[in-house]
């Protein structure tokens, strides 16, 4: 069976948000007409504590989008963003959610970063998500979402690590960077990931 994973669109990732990623509004007529051809729909949700170490606020002289060591592993430093309860964590109100069977919420230590919906920046914590996977018969994997880059470009490395055939639709994702992206969809494409453009 194949699913879709929808990977975090939520409001602070969207225009007029604290991370906005540039022209992530325009994914969602797609997402939604995307949703009725897959028998499992699932989606990521970041969902970070208010003193998430990723935040720059919490690093008094650092700037937003700097570079630190955060406990063994390298960290960009963002804004706060997604932040449990709040408007900014929620997904978008134009995103279809009917067929959404599960949620799996991401970024919930303070002390860890977690791109991936599957683990964090450290895989030293699963999600869940593979096993929820695996035990509604998934074998391949349809991912869309925020940013291209960055949270799912990690999710689907990860899927890739746990065996999971890898589909990357292009038209329903943005990047924060067209650098960033190129070089993510270069290391996909190195480990038999595909790429759809419809």
């Amino acid at each position: 069976m194949k699913a879709l994973l929808l990977i975090d669109i939520q409001h602070d990732f969207l225009p007029g948000g604290s991370l906005a990623v540039p022209g992530g509004h325009e994914i969602l007529p797609l997402v939604n007409q995307l949703q009725p051809n897959y028998e499992l729909v699932a989606a990521t949700q970041d969902w970070h504590p208010a003193n998430h170490q990723s935040f720059a606020s919490q690093h008094p002289g650092h700037a937003v989008f700097s570079q630190i060591s955060l406990h063994g592993l390298p960290q960009t430093l963002w804004p706060d963003h997604c932040v449990q309860g709040t408007p900014g964590a929620e997904f978008s109100a134009q995103l279809h959610q009917h067929r959404i069977e599960a949620i799996f919420r991401k970024g919930t230590s303070p002390e860890i970063d977690s791109y991936s919906g599957f683990y964090d920046n450290g895989h030293r914590k699963s999600t869940g998500l593979a096993d929820y996977l695996r035990g509604r018969g998934v074998h391949e994997v349809h991912l869309c979402g925020l940013a291209a880059d960055y949270c799912v470009f990690y999710s689907a490395l990860d899927a890739l690590q746990e065996g999971f055939a890898v589909v990357f639709l292009e038209e329903a994702t943005r990047a924060i960077s067209a650098e960033g992206y190129a070089r993510a969809r270069q290391q996909l494409e190195q480990r038999g990931a595909r790429f759809s453009t419809t």
